[in-house]
């Protein structure tokens, strides 16, 4: 149980530097990054209350944000790479 609630504010803190990060990031590629760890930050959580409360249903979810966000990834690496071509 302590070892459960010491994973949560460690991951707490890490959602509010990837926040921050989103804030004020320089440049569309950082913004981008801090996007997709803080989907992996939540598919933490999930993973963490899937051991918390038993539910293994729950591991289909995180599979699937963890797809999604992984294509959202390459969709912004694209657009990245085709703005940085053009200008």
């Amino acid at each position: 149980m302590i070892s459960i609630l010491v994973c949560s504010v460690c991951l707490f803190l890490s959602l509010v530097m990837a926040v921050i990060r989103l804030i004020i990031g320089p440049t569309l590629a950082d913004r981008v990054v801090a996007l997709d760890l803080i989907s992996f930050i939540t598919i933490g959580y999930i993973a963490l209350y899937t051991l918390y409360s038993g539910q293994m249903a729950l591991l289909d979810i995180a599979v699937t944000l963890g797809l999604v966000a992984f294509l959202g990834t390459i969709a912004f690496a694209r657009l990245i790479a085709k703005q940085s071509r053009e200008g």
